[in-house]
């Protein structure tokens, strides 16, 4: 699914990437493709360090950063394995 590290703008490939909890094993979190997300071991390191939230919007990764990084908590998504749709066109 995710094809690579899902944090938004990372372009490392899934080889070399990470299974990530979404809800942590520790809470109860179960270990499923839904609860999972590919990253690579910078952003693990970053997404439990810096206390990001990960949801799911379309089965895709949606990463919200703590307010200390952005006080909106704008939601992102990595766009690089799976670029947005283009606009719908009309004829």
């Amino acid at each position: 699914r995710d094809q690579g590290c899902a944090f938004p703008n990372c372009t490392i490939p899934a080889p070399w990437c990470e299974a990530h909890h979404i809800t942590y094993w520790t809470h109860g979190g179960p270990t499923t493709t839904n609860n999972g997300v590919l990253l690579c071991s910078h952003h693990h390191h970053l997404i439990h360090k810096e206390q990001w939230t990960i949801t799911t919007t379309n089965h895709t990764p949606t990463f919200i950063p703590p307010p200390h990084i952005d006080p909106t908590q704008k939601p992102q998504q990595n766009h690089y394995f799976k670029p947005p749709p283009p606009p719908h066109q009309y004829e």
